[in-house]
């Protein structure tokens, strides 16, 4: 089975190198157009992604394969698109309408993943931490 805690800390520090890399790039030059695009990568990314691999790694210790695949996918595919629309529609090159087919179907995935995390989550029931 594959170790989904390990995974989203992987994805998660990604996140974070990026949305600090587009911080530097906007503080050096002077262009602030893309503070929402760096404040998903930082939040969808990076900490949501960060909170998925501590609940892997103490409350979700035999999670179903299929729902954490599922769930896995959904929101490093959503965030991908969400983080590539929000590029082109505040680097102005993409029209609102265009950005809008990656933004719609990536934001309505990376909360279908929260729904699914939570399902996961509701399942694994009160069972204790794995560290305590």
């Amino acid at each position: 089975m594959k170790s989904y805690d390990r995974i989203y800390l992987i994805f998660a520090l990604s996140y974070a190198a990026a949305g600090m890399a587009l911080g530097i790039y906007m503080g050096l030059s002077g262009n602030h157009g893309q503070f929402v695009t760096h404040a998903h990568i930082m939040l969808v990314g990076f900490v949501t992604s960060l909170i998925y691999a501590v609940i892997h790694r103490l409350w979700l210790t035999a999670p179903s394969r299929g729902l954490a695949a599922a769930q896995f996918i959904l929101h490093q595919a959503g965030s991908l698109a969400m983080f590539a629309g929000l590029l082109l529609l505040y680097g102005r090159a993409a029209s609102e309408q265009q950005a809008g087919e990656l933004l719609g179907p990536g934001s309505l995935a990376v909360i279908l993943g929260v729904l699914l995390m939570l399902v996961m989550v509701l399942r694994a029931g009160s069972a204790k931490p794995a560290i305590q």
